[in-house]
Order: C-alpha cells, then sequence, then structure tokens
C-alpha cells in the first residue's frame, strides 16, 4: 500500500505560466502563487504521504515545471501534465517524457463544443496517451458526459479518470441527466472517478454537507470504493472551504464503507490507477 494520497492538487505561480480560466472577479482569492510550501502543513495534518500534481493550464512550460517540481520531491508522487492531443508528433513528444508523467488533462470543460472528445484528431491523441501506458483525466461537465462515455469505450485500453464527478449542479439541486450519465461511465470497466472539487460546485458560503453527500454517494455506489480516488483539489477549494472540510467531506460519505474500502480511496486506488 502507498499510504494516504491526495489523487488532485494543483500548484501555480500566474506571473510565470498566465491561467486564463482565473477570468473574474470571483478568481481574486486564489490568483497568487502556490508552491509546494504551502500545502505541506496541510498533507501533515491528515497524515496524507504523497500527491499528484496536476495541471492547470494548456502550456507545455507549465507542464515542464511540474515535472522539475516533481522530479526533486518525494512528495509528488506523479504529474498529471497537458500536451496537445491534436498534435502529430504526441507520441514522439510521450515517449520523451520523463516518469514522473503520469497522465495527461486538456480543459474540454471549456472547450464550446460539446463533442470535441469525438474528433478524430482528438481521438488520435488520446489513442497515443493509451499507448504511452498514461492516464488520461476528463475534465468534463454533465452536458459533456456522453462524449466523454463515448471515448472511453471506444478505446479500451485507454484508462480514464474523471475529475470532479463531472461537475454536477451541486449549488440547484440538479440531479438528472448527471447522474444517469455518470452511471454510463462507470459502467466501463476503463473508468475511475475522483472524489473531488465538488465544494466549488456548491453555494461557496452557504454550502452544508447534507448538500453534497448525495453526489459524493453516487460517485461511490456507480464506480464502486475500488474505482473512486480522493483528491482534494486544492487551493481552487478554498474558494469554498479549507483543506480540513474537504477531508472531512470525504470522511463522513466514505463513513460506512469497511476500512479497506476507505484505504482504497484514500491512497490504494491512486497506487493501481497511476501505475506506482
Amino acid at each position: 500500500m502507498t499510504g494516504r494520497i491526495d489523487a488532485h492538487h494543483h500548484l501555480w505561480d500566474p506571473a510565470r505560466h498566465p491561467q486564463p480560466w482565473m477570468d473574474g472577479a470571483w478568481a481574486d482569492p486564489i490568483r497568487r502563487t502556490y508552491t509546494l510550501d504551502d500545502l505541506t502543513p496541510h498533507l501533515a495534518a491528515h497524515r496524507i504521504d504523497g500527491t499528484v500534481l496536476v495541471q492547470s493550464s494548456a502550456s507545455r512550460a507549465e507542464t515542464a515545471a511540474l515535472l522539475a517540481l516533481a522530479a526533486r520531491s518525494p512528495v509528488v508522487r506523479g504529474v498529471v501534465g497537458w500536451a496537445d492531443l491534436t498534435d502529430p508528433g504526441l507520441p514522439d513528444h510521450l515517449a520523451a517524457m520523463p516518469a514522473e508523467l503520469v497522465g495527461l488533462r486538456h480543459q474540454v470543460q471549456d472547450e464550446p463544443d460539446p463533442d470535441w472528445l469525438a474528433r478524430p484528431a482528438v481521438r488520435r491523441g488520446l489513442a497515443a496517451v493509451a499507448d504511452a501506458g498514461l492516464v488520461y483525466e476528463l475534465l468534463v461537465t454533465p452536458h459533456q458526459l456522453p462524449a466523454a462515455t463515448a471515448a472511453a469505450r471506444a478505446l479500451p485500453g485507454l484508462r480514464c479518470v474523471l475529475d470532479h464527478a463531472a461537475k454536477p449542479a451541486a449549488g440547484t439541486g440538479a440531479w438528472q441527466p448527471w447522474a444517469d450519465d455518470l452511471a454510463a461511465l462507470a459502467r466501463l470497466p476503463n473508468t475511475a472517478c475522483k472524489l473531488s472539487g465538488l465544494v466549488t460546485e456548491a453555494d461557496w458560503t452557504h454550502w452544508r454537507p447534507a448538500d453534497l453527500l448525495p453526489y459524493a454517494r453516487h460517485v461511490l455506489d456507480t464506480f464502486g470504493p475500488h474505482r473512486v480516488l480522493f483528491g482534494s483539489d486544492w487551493p481552487v477549494c478554498t474558494l469554498a472551504a479549507t483543506y480540513d472540510d474537504v477531508i472531512t467531506l470525504a470522511e463522513t460519505a466514505t463513513a460506512a464503507l469497511s476500512p479497506h474500502e476507505r484505504a482504497a480511496i484514500f491512497g490504494g486506488n491512486a497506487e493501481r490507477v497511476y501505475g506506482w
């Protein structure tokens, strides 16, 4: 067993690597540099032994910086970086990547085309990710879930991890079609889901655990405890909650599970999915 793992967090320096998604005053509280030193006290407080560091901008330069950090930090067990899926040279690019690269992600949520994942050039890129033995992380919103499911079905050799449960509209209490579409993705054996990002889909100032637990439990019911990975989504989560709050929410959602199942969600599943 790999210990307790936070399978989803970010570090950024907007001055070095612009973050276009921080596109309004809403992002002002997190529009600053975040380093591993900022995160370490939270990890220590919750006995987190390792992390997965995830890209936050569509930039090879940012990914290179994250990989360099991972190479010198034993806490960062792997990096989910960015590369252009439509680049014909992607296979060669991935072949030259260091072992710290465990997956790729693109901000599909920002693509206006709900079927972006169905584009032939994108599918070829996803096949290259599978051939390289890397995970592909799906950052999609509920209306993009059918396309995500179709891509995962078309590429059974690709390990797909859904980020933030596809960002259900917890702030309004909306349930369908998200719930059925999530279940459809979960029926594919090459998929997993992160228990992450829910707090920022709720009312940032007035959310309660009761608002989010139904969504978290639907993730657990559909994917099962051996295909769910805990992730804090720090520091994005701090827009709505503390690191402590996020851990408590996940622990409450998983309280009825066995010790073995909880250990899998908080560590073992990350080890298996990312192939450490």
